[in-house]
């Protein structure tokens, strides 16, 4: 059985008849004998869709319970097992409910295609997956139910449901989609005039495209050559010049006048590279063509009328656009031209026009790269071997007579010498000057520009020939080589920026520097500017007196609209400057690259910023009340006339004040902490230390008998904050203590290792997973089900972060054998030459 068909109705929104046209089908169907059912139709409590439904099979649904709710979803098991011709599915798009087959209802039709079920199924153009952006754009509504695009453009068959936003928004108004307690909210909300105009065109423009695509298709797969009309497909022939603005303009009006009209603007380079346009002038045309809502293109071909034909019958085009010729009069010796050979060859399928500019007649104007420089040092040794050489050869050859062929080849061999060190030029030269010696003084008569014999013309014209057509090869030869070391070293940069982008690498001064030593320029800096009149700003610069405005430099690249690479040194050719966009294109997206980061950086710490206050404000809300109201409690009890108490009484209501008191003190004392790491605020003191003087101060705070310490007095003195270094560890305790079972006592105890001096703080407790471990040193963080009264979850972070401020590190470990041990590690004594500088400097700041 093979595979069955997708027929989808494509609605624009809600309401405009998708379901009612897919049930209208379906009856179509049911009359003409065909096996059809509803599989899932949901019609939303509207009479008429509710109507459709009768005389048709319905498939039972199946039930699914969540969060305390029952839904009903299709049952795709059912449908399966009643193997119908064609199933009738809404909602394409639908997000089943948790428990389902399948996650999503376009999944659950996949199934059933694969079963050779026919399905006709219904969707809207707002859950299109890559629509979400836009649509969210027009409506401010994100839709969380989307389809991949390839399901729907896998579709046999996609109709369009249409419906004007007047007519739509009258069958709101008459209550035919919502309720009507919700048609008021709806109309002026979701169904405003501008949303339902904007997601009609949408889903026009989509299926528009769709249509082309089938076509093009088509076209390919039958062979169609002819161009066939469908609409109204513009083609405009650029060459780099000025008028390029003037024939994209031209076009632009001339698609307006059709419906669906589209400007598509080519610029055709030679494939040897040989001639070259304005970077800047076609950086201008681009952005011009894009801004009219065209495309720019850019194709490599030899013979550019061929090529402009062959791309304007690739894309289906109707018309060319091109320019009056820029040729003088007596250039038209050479060829017809550009348009005149375009206008022949088009035939009758493709209009040609010819717009007139005020560059007609001016000559081509446009930079010409005359091949690869063979270098001046090369050039003037060329000349010197094509000029000097015949007359030493003359010299010699007037000692030795080796008779006139042997002559000839020794000239040659001279004229070879020159090709190949100056080039064409000094080849040329030497080709008529060694003739001219030959002639002089080896040809009969002697000393006399004539020949006497006729075989010595010949042999004459022979050695001019072949000297020429030597000097020739030998001269493209040298020129190729050194075009295809130059393309090699351009492949590497290019190479170098494709390995930057696929590195992540963001440092816009390094890719600066990195243009300033390709092209040997004295400083590079990129521009901005936030309009056409703003004054230019200077985003990154390498190299002394980086240029102010594009206006100021040797060379500059323009990057869009308001963005350009001033480089200063000297003027680059044309054939650099084709490397130069791509660096240029490149600075641009590692700036915003920056950008983006810096932005994501702020929004993360405001976000951070606004997660502690709120966690604060609930420490305060809850657990800073909790130990403020036992306080008082107790204080209104005592101060209380109505009961006389007790001695023993008052001992614990004062007991209660004073553990409620040091219970405040501690989580203030972290808040304010928290706060000063968060600021920035924390400038350790540095000391000379012994740790077993700060340790035992720390445990003051827990319940005696808890903790067992373990200080050797071998140890090397620590350079800490002491006072930084006991809240550290006293935090540490209060947490190990807190978790550990109450027969298990906390281990707290000390060691040396290498320049480092370790405190670890060993419970007994329940253990973090080694996923947790870090985070349980996030603020206001608190692991397991710990409840509230227990503190606000600072203790450890506020622990790591004195930890940093004094050089040092805290983490957290597995007990062995059960439970967690946090490690406090601090540099020793004798591996901090710089302590005094460093705590010099802290009490600088301190004060």
């Amino acid at each position: 059985m093979g595979r069955g068909k997708l027929r989808i109705y494509l609605g624009a929104a809600p309401g405009v008849g998708k379901t009612y046209a897919m049930l209208s089908e379906a009856h179509r169907r049911v009359e003409r004998g065909t096996d059809c059912v509803v599989a899932f139709v949901e019609h939303h409590q509207r009479p008429r869709t509710e109507v459709m439904l009768h005389g048709l099979e319905q498939l039972p649904r199946m039930e699914l319970e969540h969060r305390g709710a029952v839904f009903t979803e299709m049952d795709v098991d059912e449908v399966l097992r009643r193997a119908p011709a064609v199933a009738l599915v809404d909602e394409l798009a639908h997000t089943n409910v948790p428990g389902s087959r399948n996650d999503k209802r376009w999944q659950d039709v996949e199934e059933l295609l694969a079963a050779g079920i026919d399905v006709v199924s219904t969707v809207n153009i707002q859950h299109l997956e890559s629509l979400g952006d836009v649509v969210e754009s027009i409506t401010g509504v994100r839709q969380r139910e989307t389809v991949p695009d390839e399901v729907v453009r896998r579709a046999d068959q996609i109709e369009l449901v249409d419906m004007s936003p007047p007519a739509l928004r009258r069958r709101m108004a008459h209550g035919n989609i919502y309720k009507p307690d919700k048609v008021d909210a709806a109309l002026s909300n979701y169904f405003r005039p501008g949303n339902l105009t904007a997601l009609r065109e949408l889903a026009l423009l989509w299926v528009a495209d769709r249509a082309d695509e089938y076509l093009t298709e088509y076209r390919s797969e039958h062979r169609v050559s002819k161009i066939w009309g469908s609409r109204e497909r513009i083609v405009v022939g650029l060459t780099g010049g000025p008028e390029g603005r003037t024939l994209i303009r031209r076009a632009a009006r001339l698609a307006e006048k059709g419906a669906g009209g589209e400007v598509l603007a080519v610029y055709i380079a030679r494939s040897d590279g040989l001639t070259s346009a304005s970077p800047k002038e076609l950086a201008v045309q681009r952005t011009l063509a894009e801004d009219l809502g065209g495309t720019f293109h850019h194709v490599v071909g030899d013979d550019i009328p061929a090529a402009l034909l062959d791309f304007a019958r690739g894309v289906n085009a109707t018309q060319i656009v091109l320019g009056s010729s820029r040729r003088k009069t007596w250039q038209y010796v050479f060829g017809p031209g550009v348009g005149a050979t375009v206008a022949r060859e088009s035939g009758p399928d493709l209009d040609v026009h010819i717009v007139t500019h005020e560059e007609v007649a001016k000559g081509r104007g446009l930079p010409v790269a005359r091949g690869a420089r063979l270098g001046r040092s090369r050039i003037i040794w060329g000349w010197a071997v094509g000029i000097g050489g015949p007359v030493v050869m003359a010299l010699l050859l007037n000692t030795i007579d080796l008779g006139l062929a042997n002559d000839m080849l020794l000239f040659l061999a001279v004229t070879v010498a020159a090709a190949l060190l100056g080039g064409l030029l000094p080849a040329l030269a030497s080709a008529a000057f060694g003739s001219l010696l030959l002639n002089y003084f080896y040809t009969p008569p002697l000393h006399r520009l004539t020949v006497a014999d006729p075989k010595n013309i010949v042999a004459i014209v022979v050695f001019v020939g072949v000297a020429l057509s030597v000097a020739s090869v030998v001269d493209l030869a040298a020129r190729r080589t050194h075009q295809a070391a130059r393309l090699r070293a351009e492949s590497e940069i290019l190479s170098f920026l494709a390995g930057s982008v696929l590195r992540g690498e963001t440092s816009l001064e390094a890719l600066l520097e990195r243009v300033r030593e390709t092209f040997g320029m004295e400083s590079v800096a990129l521009l901005e500017r936030a309009g056409d009149v703003d004054p230019w700003t200077c985003a990154g610069s390498a190299g002394p007196s980086p240029a102010a405005r594009p206006e100021d430099a040797d060379v500059d690249m323009p990057v869009g609209d308001h963005t350009a690479l001033a480089l200063t040194g000297r003027v680059l050719p044309a054939s650099d400057r084709r490397v130069l966009a791509a660096f240029a294109a490149q600075a641009v997206v590692v700036l915003d690259r920056q950008r983006l980061q810096f932005e994501a950086d702020q929004a993360k710490e405001l976000a951070e910023g606004n997660r502690i206050r709120t966690a604060l404000l609930a420490a305060v809300s809850h657990d800073l009340r909790t130990p403020l109201a036992g306080i008082k409690a107790a204080v209104s009890s005592l101060r209380s006339d109505d009961v006389a108490w007790s001695d023993e009484d008052r001992a614990e209501l004062l007991e209660g004040i004073e553990d409620g008191a040091d219970r405040l003190d501690h989580l203030v004392g972290n808040l304010l902490d928290m706060s000063r790491l968060q600021t920035g605020t924390v400038t350790p003191l540095f000391r000379e230390i012994d740790l077993d003087e700060v340790v035992p101060m720390a445990l003051l705070g827990v319940p005696e008998g808890s903790v067992d310490l373990d200080i050797p007095e071998s140890l090397p003195m620590v350079a800490v904050d002491s006072g930084l270094l006991e809240r550290a560890v006293a935090n540490l305790v209060e947490n190990a203590v807190k978790y550990s079972p109450p027969d298990e006592r906390v281990l707290v105890a000390a060691s040396a290792m290498a320049d480092r001096v370790e405190v670890r703080v060993v419970d007994r407790g329940p253990g973090v997973p080694d996923e947790a471990k870090d985070r349980i040193f996030a603020p206001f963080q608190r692991y397991g089900d710990a409840p509230r009264g227990t503190g606000v979850g600072l203790g450890l972070a506020v622990a790591r972060g004195f930890a940093e401020a004094m050089g040092g590190t805290l983490n957290a470990e597995d007990t062995p054998g059960g439970g967690l041990t946090m490690v406090l590690t601090v540099r020793a004594v004798d591996h901090r030459p710089d302590l005094a500088a460093r705590s010099a400097v802290a009490e600088r700041q301190a004060s």
